[in-house]
Parts: structure tokens; sequence; C-alpha cells
């Protein structure tokens, strides 16, 4: 029993740290932070992501429904962090590969929600499966399939998470030079 003990409170650990950490993985990431993601909720292997319906962020006017370019972006944010959570110790990810099946228009006006899962992690490598929806899981507006790599194995120095994004909040404004519009 005592082993067990130990497996469900280094568990408990672990899933803490994850708690601790993927908010920032959202608000530490400038492109989601723009967009308006919010994280939902995290597991090991397992992440939830929203994105609250915005006009900007809107493909046709006519229609009033999300740009399919959002959507590639919440999938790979949301499939990003199961990858993340899936690994043993938190470290940074970057995307190998995405596949994006787009089912049908979302719903004008309505939050879209991605809950991915990594279903498999070898040691570098994580294949995540990730569904995007609009209220109603059997009716997604689209699913991907997707693997990423650790980067953490080439890096020098390792750099918390947390540091990574106070230094992102610690960066000027972004400026207009050059800009010609």
């Amino acid at each position: 029993m005592r082993k067990n003990e130990k497996a469900e409170n280094q568990k408990s650990e672990r899933l803490q740290r994850l708690w601790d950490l993927a908010p920032m993985f959202v608000e530490g990431t400038p492109h989601a932070k723009f967009l308006g993601m919010q994280f939902v909720a995290i597991d090991i292997g397992r992440a939830t992501l929203s994105l609250p319906f915005d006009k900007k962020l809107v493909g046709n006017v006519e229609t009033g429904i999300f740009h399919g370019g959002v959507l590639t972006a919440l999938l790979d944010q949301a499939s990003g962090l199961a990858a993340v959570s899936s690994f043993e110790q938190a470290m940074p990810v970057a995307t190998l590969d995405l596949r994006i099946d787009y089912m049908r228009a979302s719903k004008p006006g309505k939050t879209i929600i991605a809950e991915a899962h990594a279903y498999k992690t070898t040691r570098h490598i994580a294949f995540v499966r990730a569904i995007a929806h609009d209220g109603d899981v059997d009716d997604p507006v689209a699913t991907s399939q997707a693997s990423f790599m650790t980067t953490a194995r080439s890096m020098k120095k390792s750099v918390s998470p947390l540091e990574r994004t106070k230094a992102i909040a610690d960066l000027p404004p972004a400026s207009n030079e050059g800009d010609t519009s």
C-alpha cells in the first residue's frame, strides 16, 4: 500500500504543477493571448482550452463564423498543452506535424472549445488528437491529429515557464515603424 500511496502523491504533485503551469501556456503565448484563448482544464496527457466568440476573429462577415486559421491556432495550442502535460517533466515542445479536418462551420456567436488528448508519448515525441466543438462534442467543428517533440534536451540552460512568461510580459510594445498602412 505504501508504494501506491507514494505513486498517488507523485501524481497529485504533478497535477498541481500542471494546474500552476497551464494558464501560463496561454497567457505567456502572445498569439494565444491576442486571440483571446482561455485555459479551461488540464490532466496528465489532456488539456482543454476555449475561445470565446469575437467578431475580430470572423472569417466571413456575412456568415459570422470563425476563420479557419483561428481554429487551427486553438487546436495547435490545446494539443501542445496536452503534449507538455504528457511528459514526466514539463518541457517546451514544438509542433512537428498538424493535420486538421474541418467538419462544419462554427455557429456564429458561440465559444469554441478544444479538447486534446496525448494518446502516446515516447521519450521525445507526443502524439495528440484533438476536437474543437461549439457545445456538442458529438458534432465537432474540426478535429486534429498532431505530433510534438520536446525541445528542452537541446537547450543549454533550462528556462522555467514562469521565467519565460515574465520575459514576454517585459517586452516593449510592438512598433508600427515602417508600417505603410
